[in-house]
């Protein structure tokens, strides 16, 4: 069954991971509310494969903190009315985001502690310096970013060129596209 009856909440599954879901808060590049609550619901083959990598990652004193998981496609138009750069946001009008699928994670890592983990640029910062083909970044934000883009791709998960924090699942092209607000009580 397709909807959010396709979706899990990744909250119900684990308590290992970090939050800090900016779409739910102003602190994002259209710099308005576009959630109503900070959730992040994605298939469920998907939510195993990410606490399969959180365990990857708590193995080596670290753990994911979430930026973005399932995002409806109203809110991609949303995304796509302020920044029309495929490079950067995906077409709603064309194939969407992988987001918009609940087969999609934008995050970072952190200490088991919570403390930051430097990789080179703030979340959603569009910009050379966010590239993963970008080496011109000391050799600590280059190991940081090997640890994460190694950990996701152990787990079906792969990078886009522009974005060193988003990671979409291997087989999202089966999943349909999705357009229901998040579950907010």
């Amino acid at each position: 069954m397709e909807g959010q009856n396709a979706l899990v909440d990744i909250a119900d599954l684990s308590t290992e991971f970090n939050y800090e879901i900016r779409y739910a808060t102003p602190d994002n590049f259209i710099g308005e509310i576009l959630y109503d609550c900070a959730k992040c619901l994605l298939r469920s083959e998907v939510a195993e494969a990410l606490i399969k990598a959180n365990q990857y990652f708590c193995e080596k004193g670290y753990k994911i903190k979430l930026y973005d998981c399932y995002r409806p496609l109203d809110v991609q138009k949303k995304m796509w009315a302020k920044v029309p750069r495929p490079t950067y946001v995906a077409n709603p009008y064309k194939k969407g985001s992988i987001h918009n699928k609940g087969a999609a994670v934008d995050m970072t890592l952190v200490t088991l502690d919570g403390c930051y983990v430097e990789m080179g640029t703030d979340y959603d910062y569009f910009g050379r310096e966010a590239h993963i083909d970008n080496y011109n970044l000391p050799e600590a934000i280059l190991a940081n970013r090997k640890l994460l883009f190694e950990g996701m791709r152990k787990q079906g998960f792969k990078n886009v060129r522009t974005e060193w924090w988003h990671f979409s699942f291997r087989k999202n092209r089966s999943y349909a596209t999705l357009n229901e607000p998040l579950p907010c009580d």
